[in-house]
């Protein structure tokens, strides 16, 4: 049997990383003012920042003031955080910079130059310079996909059907029937004959799952891994006859006996292969929420959910291992008074925080009267990670789109498993 290295990906990074590349494909430059610099890992940096000089000298040639102004400025900008590298990071690394209008909009004039770095999830390999009117994120959006696929072949006499596990969901690509008669012949044919001709129908079935196999896992979804299965021997048959190409008859890490074929045997084989499959990130999350049900639904007493519980247990050092989708999309905005310290948070959708800055910016402090408010906000998987790095407890962003999202979905998309109950001692 094959085994498969997975590499294991940080879901709080990755997260991060996808919730930047959003907000980077929204932004737009009022000229081709914004810079994209991708530098592949192992490339000198003093190679990019001298290329990027060079750059900032060409940009002297740009007619409008405004743009050469941005231009220059976020070149300049950019070289100045590649000197603060002592050399590239391992995978290599992103630099986006542009002159961009103040949050909720301004007149000309008002942009402010920011700058975004990214270590990519993987290996780096290609250079990439752009000025133009949009940032290029597709080069990273790419890597953000989970390249390791597997392919699930559900087989019996009757029908097959093909699967693919990529990312955080398990798809049904197509089933087909055999067109094999079943094990009893018509009156009238001999049982020589009969048998004769189902073994003919079978070879040639068998020969047309193998193509269809290949087309699916080698040619069009090249998988690192294939699991077979199906209720009763036909799928020992079918390995066992080496009907399937040698790269994939290579590729099988494990058959399951199954109650079903086609698309219904694709589903139940996934669920029975969470020990193989234990190292794929969509197993692992599945594991997750799954244990903190069995915790909620045992009354142990150490399932928690719902925003503010939780926080409240995180603060308090009770939980082991708290649970968020990646499409929660809450953020937090604290106003703090500069005077007297006093302070006020609340936790709103996307949409509303600028009203809610806004309300805190402009009103005066109750406690003191005083309008020196200083106003914040972070998204709620940054909030949260700082809360647990001090407490040590694990954080893991689930995606919300899979099953076992929609289950923790249901209790408010957050959720944790404490170390103990906290309602003994």
């Amino acid at each position: 049997m094959k085994k498969i290295d997975v590499e294991k990906q940080d879901s709080v990074k990755l997260y991060k990383i996808r919730k930047t590349l959003e907000e980077l494909s929204k932004k737009s430059g009022r000229g081709t003012e914004l810079i994209t610099v991708y530098i592949p890992k192992g490339k000198q940096l003093h190679e990019i920042i001298g290329s990027l000089q060079q750059e900032q000298g060409t940009a002297d040639n740009i007619k409008s003031d405004l743009t050469r102004s941005h231009v220059v400025d976020s070149l300049g900008k950019v070289v100045q955080r590649l000197k603060m590298y002592k050399k590239t990071p391992d995978r290599g690394l992103v630099v986006f910079c542009g002159a961009l209008p103040p949050e909720g909009g301004g007149p000309l004039g008002s942009e402010v130059v920011t700058v975004w770095e990214i270590e990519p999830p993987k290996d780096l390999n290609q250079y990439l310079y752009r000025c133009d009117d949009h940032f290029h994120v597709d080069i990273l959006k790419d890597m953000l996909k989970d390249d390791n696929l597997i392919g699930f072949l559900a087989i019996d006499a009757k029908d097959a059907g093909w699967g693919l596990l990529h990312g955080d969901k398990i798809e049904v690509l197509s089933q087909t029937g055999s067109g094999v008669a079943g094990k009893h012949r018509q009156g009238g044919q001999s049982a020589k004959r009969f048998q004769k001709l189902r073994e003919m129908e079978l070879t040639y079935y068998f020969n047309r799952i193998a193509e269809t196999t290949r087309e699916y896992f080698i040619d069009i979804y090249p998988i690192k891994g294939l699991v077979i299965s199906g209720p009763g021997p036909t799928k020992e048959d079918f390995i066992n006859g080496n009907y399937l190409e040698y790269r994939l008859q290579n590729m099988i890490i494990n058959t399951i006996d199954a109650s079903y074929s086609g698309g219904e045997g694709i589903r139940e084989a996934f669920a029975k292969s969470s020990d193989i499959l234990g190292d794929f990130r969509m197993v692992e999350e599945k594991k997750l929420v799954e244990d903190l049900f069995r915790e909620i639904n045992t009354n142990s007493g150490k399932g928690s959910y719902g925003l503010q519980e939780v926080i409240e247990f995180l603060k308090n050092n009770v939980v082991k291992v708290l649970l968020i989708t990646d499409n929660t999309n809450l953020h937090r905005v604290e106003g703090k008074c500069k005077r007297c310290k006093h302070f006020r948070e609340e936790f709103v959708e996307r949409p509303e925080v600028i009203p809610k800055k806004t309300e805190y910016a402009n009103n005066p402090c109750p406690e003191c009267k005083s309008m020196e408010v200083e106003v914040n906000e972070q998204d709620i998987v940054d909030y949260l990670e700082l809360l647990a790095a001090k407490t040590g407890s694990q954080l893991e962003v689930i995606s919300g789109s899979a099953e076992h999202g929609n289950m923790l979905a249901s209790l408010g998309k957050i959720g944790a498993i404490l170390r103990y109950n906290p309602g003994h001692g």
